[in-house]
C-alpha cells in the first residue's frame, strides 16, 4: 500500500492588525478641550465616556453635599471635585474620569498644570449596567497604580449597596460592604463617615 501524501490544508485568510491611531497626552489634553464629549485617554488611545442617565447624576451630587457636610469640621482642609476632573497615572500613561475625588490638602497636577490631577486618595465611582465591570476590575487596577491613592468607593444603582476598598499596606486592600439605609459607610482615607440614606436621598429602586 502507498502512503499517499496528506491533503494540504486550507489557507488561512490573512488577517490585518487595524491600526489605530495614537495621541501624545499633549494632543490629548488639546483636543478634549474641543471636544462636547469626554474621553479617557488609554495610552496614546481616545475612549469616549458613555453618557449618564438622571439616577447616576443624582447619586454623585448626593455623594458630593453628604462628604461637603461630614467634612465642614475638620481640621485640614478636604477638596471635592466632580466628574469633569481629570486624573492622570503617569505609571501607565492614563488619563481617567473620576464620578468623585476627595483629598486632604492640595491638589498636584501633571506638569504644574490643573488640568491633570496625580493625588487622589480617595476616588468614588457610580456604578452602571455599561461601565460597572470595567469600573470593579481593570478601572481599580489602574487606579490602584498610583501611590497616593488610598481607597475606593463603588456605588450601586440598582440596590442600595456601598462596597469600599481600602489599601491596608502596598499589596492588601480590605473590601467593605455596606447595605440598606439605615447604615453608614466609612471612609478611613478621609476619617469620616457618611450616611447611606444620604448617598441614595430621592432614590427610589
Amino acid at each position: 500500500m502507498l502512503d499517499l501524501p496528506s491533503k494540504p490544508a486550507a489557507p488561512q485568510p490573512l488577517r490585518l492588525k487595524r491600526q489605530l491611531k495614537t495621541l501624545s497626552l499633549a494632543a490629548y489634553v488639546r483636543q478634549e478641550a474641543r471636544q462636547e464629549d469626554k474621553h479617557e485617554f488609554h495610552d496614546g488611545i481616545l475612549v469616549k465616556k458613555p453618557y449618564t442617565r438622571g439616577p447616576h447624576n443624582e447619586i454623585t451630587l448626593n455623594i458630593t453635599f453628604a462628604l461637603k457636610t461630614a467634612l465642614r469640621n475638620q481640621n485640614s482642609p478636604v477638596r471635592l471635585f466632580s466628574g469633569d476632573q481629570k486624573i492622570y497615572l503617569p505609571e501607565v500613561n492614563f488619563g481617567l474620569y473620576p464620578d468623585v475625588v476627595a483629598l486632604s490638602g492640595d491638589p498636584v497636577y501633571w506638569d504644574d498644570d490643573t488640568l491633570l490631577l496625580i493625588n487622589p486618595p480617595l476616588v468614588v465611582e457610580v456604578l452602571s449596567r455599561s461601565t460597572g465591570p470595567y469600573d470593579r476590575s481593570s478601572k481599580f487596577d489602574l487606579y490602584k497604580t498610583r501611590p497616593t491613592f488610598q481607597e475606593y468607593m463603588l456605588v450601586r444603582q440598582d440596590a442600595y449597596e456601598v462596597e469600599t476598598r481600602y489599601r491596608e499596606a502596598p499589596g492588601l486592600w480590605r473590601e467593605t460592604v455596606t447595605q440598606g439605609l439605615e447604615g453608614e459607610v466609612h471612609l478611613r482615607s478621609l476619617a469620616c463617615s457618611i450616611r447611606m440614606a444620604d448617598i441614595y436621598e430621592h432614590i427610589r429602586l
